[in-house]
């Protein structure tokens, strides 16, 4: 076998390949082989026909590709092998020329992944930011703590900002009911929010029991289409009122929520957990910091096959994430006006998965170079940490024991390592 390899890009190769007899000869007894499994012949079993007797009963042009089949299969396979490139997708194959029984000569055209080059890793700028944490962060966790302890008591007065009201609506536009705009038994909090301008303000005021009109207007930049700037009516019926009445913050109210025996020691408590949590937060800033600046520093190469998968996977997640929050991928197009999904897709996802995978080479070349692995004790350990999370659901309980599934956790192992350990080089 006689190899030319061609270079066509930093991510793309093409190989010459050439075989002679005996690597054809060989290919034609696999191909025989494989052939007599299904070959029916008057006097033999199937399956036991000899060789001799497929040879001389097959169909040559049916031999013939299927000498081909193997004999590229083969070749390919050892080629890429011998030359150590690792290729990312199946090589396309062009047959050249084809001598039955002496020559055949094909290319194959193949991404690859490409060699990383990775500037000064040890010389990155990390910036940690100081953390600190206000009086005002904290009254904002002990104001959603007096929410959650809060008394409420069913009022026949009128509503007042801060009351908590159960309503029936419905919206129509010129006398007709819109989708999406009807609502019963609707919880709602006077000042949440929650509605298009007017509509909370246009309840405060009004009595348990009544039922009254509320003409607004849909915002100029509301998500849906067909309802930006529209006029409507809602017709309402505010059925109950309660008062929220929030609890004085002293000793008795720290040692409600937690074990603390004054106030001062719970605020002082809620202050440590904000800064522990901000440290979390400037260290995860500070990895995507050093990445984006690793990448900026070294030759990265990007497969478009690894591109388009990546592109894939977020608009997949998106779209997802999207559903979740009760928004179609539409909607989100048209509040952020794009004027098609098309220019989202090159605006939005295309760079963020060329940074994604320009982050995962150059991640793997570090951690080769720094000879970082995710030994099986660590593993283990991170899969019985998966499992507890999951402790009740049984089906995903089942998929931690999957080869790809441990596999896909041994990779974000090693990115995880990897990642600390350039935290680690570049803030000694």
């Amino acid at each position: 076998m006689k190899t030319t390899i061609k270079h066509l890009s930093d991510t793309k190769v093409e190989l010459t390949i050439a075989l002679g007899v005996p690597e054809l000869t060989a290919a034609e007894q696999v191909a025989l082989s494989k052939l007599s499994k299904d070959m029916k012949v008057t006097g033999f079993r199937k399956g036991k026909v000899p060789i001799a007797v497929v040879a001389k009963n097959v169909d040559p042009q049916t031999l013939q590709e299927s000498i081909i089949d193997n004999a590229v299969s083969k070749a390919v396979a050892e080629a890429f092998l011998s030359e150590k490139i690792q290729v990312l997708d199946r090589p396309a194959v062009e047959v050249k020329k084809f001598v039955p029984g002496e020559t055949l000569e094909f290319t194959a055209e193949a991404e690859i992944l490409p060699k990383i080059t990775l500037g000064d890793y040890k010389k990155l700028k990390a910036i940690k930011e100081k953390v600190t944490v206000t009086a005002k962060e904290v009254d904002v966790v002990i104001d959603r703590m007096k929410q959650g302890m809060a008394d409420k008591k069913e009022v026949t007065r009128p509503v007042k900002a801060g009351d908590e009201t159960v309503i029936d609506f419905v919206g129509t536009r010129d006398g007709v009911a819109f989708d999406g705009g009807t609502g019963t038994d609707y919880a709602l909090t006077i000042g949440s929010q929650s509605f298009i301008p007017g509509f909370e303000e246009g309840i405060i005021g009004k009595k348990p029991g009544e039922t009254f009109d509320l003409d607004l207007a849909f915002p100029d930049d509301y998500h849906v289409a067909d309802l930006k700037g529209q006029k409507v009516t809602f017709t309402t019926t505010l059925k109950t009122v309660k008062e929220v009445v929030l609890p004085t913050i002293d000793d008795e109210f720290a040692a409600k929520v937690g074990p603390f025996t004054s106030a001062d020691e719970m605020k002082a408590d809620i202050k440590r957990e904000l800064i522990e949590q901000k440290e979390r937060d400037n260290r995860e800033k500070l990895k995507d910091d050093l990445v984006g600046q690793l990448i900026e520093v070294s030759t990265v190469p990007t497969p478009e096959i690894l591109i388009a998968d990546q592109e894939k996977s977020i608009e997949q997640d998106f779209e997802r994430n999207l559903m979740y929050q009760g928004l179609t991928i539409d909607q989100y197009l048209t509040t952020q006006k794009f004027k098609d999904k098309d220019e989202w897709l090159a605006k939005e996802v295309k760079p963020t998965a060329i940074k994604r995978v320009k982050a995962g080479l150059v991640l793997a070349e570090l951690s080769k170079l720094e000879k970082i692995e995710a030994t099986s004790a660590e593993l283990d350990a991170h899969v019985e940490l998966y499992k507890k999370q999951y402790a009740n659901n049984t089906d995903a309980l089942a998929q931690f024991d999957n080869p790809e599934v441990r596999r896909d956790i041994a990779n974000r192992l090693l990115t995880e390592k990897t990642v600390d350990r350039l935290v680690d080089l570049n803030t000694k």
